[in-house]
Formats: C-alpha cells, structure tokens, sequence
C-alpha cells in the first residue's frame, strides 16, 4: 500500500476514533481548507518570506498541516484518490503550461 493511502487510513481511524464523520461534510471540509490557508498566510503577512521562516516555522509547519489534514479528509469524503488527482492535475497543467523550447 502507498504511503499516501497509509496516511489516509490513519486519518480516517483518527476521525472514526472521535465520531468526527458526521458533522464532517463536504461543504465545512472545503471551508475549513480556506480557513486554515488564512492562518497560514497570517505567518507571512507584513514580513518577508525569510524572516517569516526565521520566527515562524514551527507554527507555518502547523498550518500546512492543518490545510494538508484537510484536503485529505474531503478527499476521503469524495471518495477521491489523492494520487490519482495531483497525476491528473499535472497532466493537464503540462498541456496548459509546456516547457519552453530552447533555441
């Protein structure tokens, strides 16, 4: 099994565990998704990207948890495979955005 399914499988028994299932719908993942980049630009805000690096990281590494945390759960509510739909994504971003050809 992939590391990525491992991890799903362990966030979903994290989630079964608490009785969280329910009250997760799609619509309140997504929002927390936006809620969760927020606080993570929040790190940013003001400052350079390095010096928020220098007094944030620990929290910035947080946030980004949070915001991965809940992509994989809509995705697991959707019935999505996060694999499967970065591929896709990148294969169409390829065709929108080609490499440039070298003269």
């Amino acid at each position: 099994m992939s590391e990525i399914k491992d991890l799903m499988n362990k966030l979903d028994q994290f989630i079964d565990e608490r009785n969280w299932r329910k009250s997760q719908n799609p619509k309140d993942l997504a929002i927390s998704i936006s809620i969760e980049a927020a606080e993570l630009l929040e790190d940013f805000q003001w400052i350079s990207s390095e010096e928020a690096l220098q007094k944030n990281k620990e929290n910035i590494r947080e946030e980004i948890a949070d915001v991965l945390i809940y992509s994989f759960m809509l995705c697991s509510r959707l019935d999505l495979d996060v694999k499967e739909i970065i591929e896709e994504k990148m294969v169409k971003n390829g065709r929108k955005y080609p490499v440039p050809i070298k003269s």
